[in-house]
């Protein structure tokens, strides 16, 4: 049964070496405000197993990454992650890359604690090919069918970000999608919660399907406002696509990425979120003279 903790106590019980997935879909819930506690922690060496976005971005800017298993690191609006580019650009990073629907299949495999499940899902593609480890099963009834056998990605820890949680480590998502993390959870040796908003036990209103991860498999829960800023984290909290240009465009170049990194990283959480709402305000100013210059 997942217990309160705060943001500190969740990234002091990681340890360098370990594989972390994260939750999300590409810039759209993920747990930044633990992903940037991670970048001011001394972790260094991990595994990253995500559908990648600023997530993965961010932990290759801070150096705490040796390798990446996804299908994509993008920032949805924005096609490629600037970060990750350049880590892989240099070598900085390694990379496994699977296909979507094979990435599903590992992490169901892993949430059943299997060793592998069959799939369609990469044959024919070159997925085959740059992934050399990759086998193949033949089905043993009498369509003999040959398919995919993709390993469980199973991960020492998972990180995900829900609209609403309550202090046992039940947590609902409110948006479109439940983006897979129910499985990374499961998936995971431990698994910690961050929400939008937390609540006491028996107040998670909503249809029974939205309540996707059960505090049986949640080691720890942490109620962070706006902590999957500045990805899209659901109703009423829409990707702040400013602020992603921003960054993106601060990735391009050292200078403007230490001025980025000194200005929004180098403190706790809350200074961040402070951070932030001062660069909206001199951004609005910032429209306003150039409206009243017109």
């Amino acid at each position: 049964m997942g217990a309160v903790m705060s943001i500190e106590e969740i990234v002091g019980s990681l340890d360098s070496g370990m594989t972390i997935g994260i939750g999300g879909w590409g810039s759209r819930r993920k747990p930044m405000a633990l992903v940037r506690a991670i970048c001011r922690s001394p972790l260094t060496g991990l595994t990253v197993v995500s559908y990648g976005g600023p997530d993965v971005g961010l932990l290759c800017a801070a150096g705490k990454v040796r390798r990446v298993i996804a299908p994509f690191v993008t920032l949805d609006s924005i096609a490629l992650e600037p970060h990750f580019r350049a880590a892989r650009q240099s070598g900085a990073v390694e990379f496994t890359e699977y296909d979507e629907g094979m990435f599903m299949f590992g992490l169901l495999a892993g949430a059943h604690r299997l060793p592998f499940l069959p799939t369609r899902a990469g044959l024919g593609s070159d997925v085959m090919r740059v992934v050399p480890g990759l086998r193949t099963v033949r089905s043993p009834y009498e369509d003999g069918e040959e398919l995919v056998a993709v390993p469980a990605l199973t991960t020492d820890a998972a990180l995900v970000h829900l609209d609403l949680a309550d202090t046992r480590g039940n947590g609902r998502y409110l948006g479109p999608d439940p983006y897979m993390d129910d499985l990374f959870v499961k998936a995971a040796g431990r698994a910690y919660l961050s929400c939008e908003r937390m609540v006491e036990p028996g107040e998670l209103d909503g249809p029974p399907q939205t309540l996707l991860v059960s505090r049986m498999h949640v080691t720890g829960v942490v109620e962070t406002p706006a902590g999957g800023h500045f990805t899209d984290r659901g109703p009423g909290h829409e990707r702040d696509e400013a602020f992603q240009r921003h960054y993106a465009a601060s990735a391009a170049d050292p200078k403007a990425w230490a001025a980025f990194a000194d200005r929004f990283l180098s403190g706790d959480e809350a200074a961040y979120q402070e951070a932030v709402r001062r660069w909206h305000e001199q951004d609005r100013d910032r429209d306003h003279d150039r409206e009243e210059a017109r």
